[in-house]
């Protein structure tokens, strides 16, 4: 697919959501049987249930349409996804980042576009930024309904331990916090390096912190490369934490579930993830609430001359996409799933935790995620995962370089040359 690429750049508690968002849903006169299948990924069963609940009074309120839920964990719902896209047999709605895979599937004739669906008035209710997102060309193709951005997790008792006092804001001092925290017994970084995606992280932060956006927009139009000074350094300084030998055991055959347990247990002092980070943890933690106030946030160190702003970031969105053979009521459904009222009960149960809608932002009460909306309202420039903003092929070499320097098999250089190889075929303008 070529892109325009310079136009990309510019239980109980769901029986009560059940019962609050009937009062709500839009009401419909009887018709004949829909079923709308709907694809997501929040796997923990208190968040099913409540999206479940969601979904139950779209139903109620709709009758005769039925939404059939299938729950995928991440790794899982994107192998299925991509099988459904192959056999040309799409979900109705479906959990999408935006980006260059969205654009892609677009292409193809994959997913219904909404350009027109949202002029009536319901693209103005969402975050403009997030919403361009699911936008190419000037046509959309989903809707954000979830953003945030990476940043450090972290856990306090564990520093206090370690005799680590304040949490680090550059690279040197991140580093020098990384080792005293060895030192004292414990795990520095729970990393799921199997899935490749959670080390990516890192590899791009440092992109960012040491060339920018200037860097990457070049890059990505070809007026630059990814194996320009700041991409090489991105390497360089992430295999200087790497040869600290900071991560758990086994952590290149070790997944994200994994990463989560090892924080939500207590036995591991950082995680370097998104905004879901708390919820993940809870989940995969053995007593089903992770540490508690134990947790803390802070954003991704800087790095000595480096050419991008403090506050910028890496993040994204948690969004849907409508699939070519999707019901009518699909886009209703979505519409629901982003109104102000499902967004504000979604942000106020810890789901949509940054919600899209403008005024549900108001439902907002942990302090860390409190943080997190506060650091990303000071980000000037927001980066797209490389993973899901870049085409398919770049983004999963991108996964696939970074791992190598992981596990030692690849230098800085290799990373940044093999990336530049697949950006050179896949970018060609």
């Amino acid at each position: 697919m070529r892109t325009n690429r310079r136009r990309l750049l510019a239980g109980s508690t769901a029986l009560a959501a059940t019962a609050a968002l009937g009062r709500t849903a839009p009401r419909a006169s009887a018709q004949d049987a829909v079923k709308i299948r709907w694809w997501h990924i929040v796997t923990d069963e208190t968040n099913k249930g409540i999206l479940k609940g969601v979904a139950d009074a779209f139903g109620a309120a709709n009758p005769g349409v039925t939404v059939e839920i299938t729950v995928l964990e991440n790794e899982a719902f994107k192998t299925k996804l991509a099988t459904a896209m192959q056999g040309g047999d799409p979900p109705d709605v479906f959990q999408s980042w935006g980006g260059g895979v969205l654009y892609q599937y677009a292409a193809a004739g994959l997913v219904k576009e909404i350009t027109a669906d949202l002029a009536g008035g319901w693209g103005d209710t969402f975050n403009q930024a997030a919403l361009g997102l699911y936008a190419n060309d000037g046509k959309n193709y989903g809707v954000p309904w979830n953003v945030g951005m990476v940043g450090v997790w972290y856990n306090k008792s564990l520093f206090s331990q370690a005799g680590v006092e304040t949490t680090p804001t550059t690279w040197t001092d991140f580093l020098d916090t990384v080792s005293k925290i060895k030192a004292a017994g414990i795990t520095p970084i729970a990393v799921g390096e199997k899935d490749k995606w959670p080390g990516h992280f890192m590899w791009v932060y440092l992109a960012i912190r040491n060339g920018g956006k200037a860097a990457f927009d070049a890059a990505y139009t070809r007026e630059g490369k990814f194996t320009d000074p700041p991409f090489v350094k991105a390497g360089t300084d992430l295999k200087q934490l790497i040869d600290l030998q900071p991560f758990q055991d086994g952590f290149l055959g070790s997944t994200f579930p994994d990463e989560s347990a090892l924080m939500g247990n207590g036995k591991a002092a950082i995680e370097i993830m998104g905004q879901w980070a708390p919820s993940a943890e809870a989940t995969a933690a053995t007593n089903k609430k992770g540490i508690g106030t134990d947790l803390g946030f802070f954003p991704f160190p800087t790095v000595d001359a480096g050419a991008g702003d403090p506050n910028d970031a890496l993040g994204g969105c948690d969004g849907y996409a409508i699939g070519k053979n999707a019901p009518d009521k699909s886009i209703d459904f979505v519409k629901y799933l982003t109104s102000l009222d499902v967004q504000t009960m979604l942000a106020s149960k810890g789901i949509a935790v940054l919600p899209v809608v403008n005024g549900a932002d108001t439902a907002i009460t942990d302090p860390n995620l409190v943080g997190v909306k506060d650091a990303l309202a000071k980000a000037q420039y927001l980066q797209l995962y490389y993973d899901q903003f870049l085409p398919p092929a770049v983004g999963s070499t991108v996964n696939d370089a970074v791992q190598g320097l992981f596990a030692g098999t690849s230098s800085p250089e290799e990373v940044a040359s093999t990336i530049e190889d697949s950006a050179a075929q896949e970018l060609a303008s």
